[in-house]
């Protein structure tokens, strides 16, 4: 082998082990320890609370290189619980969420930022068919082994949204357009 192809082969080797000591660590949600909680006033009166029980998804942090930071969460709507089986019914019908024709509401982040105690994450929230931009703010991101030989990391986050603003009009008044999230996750590194 001549000097000059040995010492390319050293360089590959070197570009692709610091490339591989670079790059993101990869998370599954673990949906025992995640939450889609949410809050909608009715009638202006009081607060009806809610929940997906089923939440998914993944996400790859790279402290190093904030692009390399992804996010990619999934609620079954056929999981809503709001501890009233009529009107879960309800909520599932073509009146609200139409599960039978929009099953899942997801978001897929576009970047992500570091700031103080988490990361600011751009992306698309789906809900009902229609995608619109939403920027939260995750704070958190420590990590802890349990169990033994499983690292875990997890984040929060706490947002509002127009429910009209994703077709989801009927009954405006009465059951109040703005929906308070609270999302709070937690993912067992691959």
């Amino acid at each position: 082998m001549s000097r000059f192809a040995y010492s390319l082969a050293i360089s590959t080797l070197l570009t692709v082990v610091v490339g591989a000591g670079a790059r993101a660590d990869d998370y599954t949600v673990d949906p025992a320890h995640s939450a889609a909680v949410f809050r909608v006033s009715h009638l202006g009166l009081s607060w009806t609370y809610g929940r997906f029980k089923d939440v998914s998804g993944s996400f790859a942090v790279d402290p190093q290189n904030p692009s390399g930071t992804l996010f990619y969460l999934t609620a079954q709507v056929g999981s809503i619980d709001t501890d009233n089986a009529k009107r879960n019914e309800h909520l599932k019908s073509p009146d609200f969420f139409d599960a039978a024709q929009y099953p899942t509401v997801t978001f897929k982040s576009t970047s992500a930022r570091p700031v103080e105690g988490g990361y600011e994450v751009a992306g698309d929230l789906t809900l009902h068919g229609v995608t619109k931009p939403l920027t939260i703010i995750l704070k958190g991101g420590r990590s802890a082994e349990f169990p033994k030989g499983v690292q875990r990391t997890g984040y929060v986050t706490e947002f509002t949204i127009k429910r009209s603003d994703f077709g989801m009009d009927k009954m405006v008044g009465a059951v109040g357009d703005k929906i308070t999230v609270e999302l709070s996750f937690e993912g067992t590194k691959q």
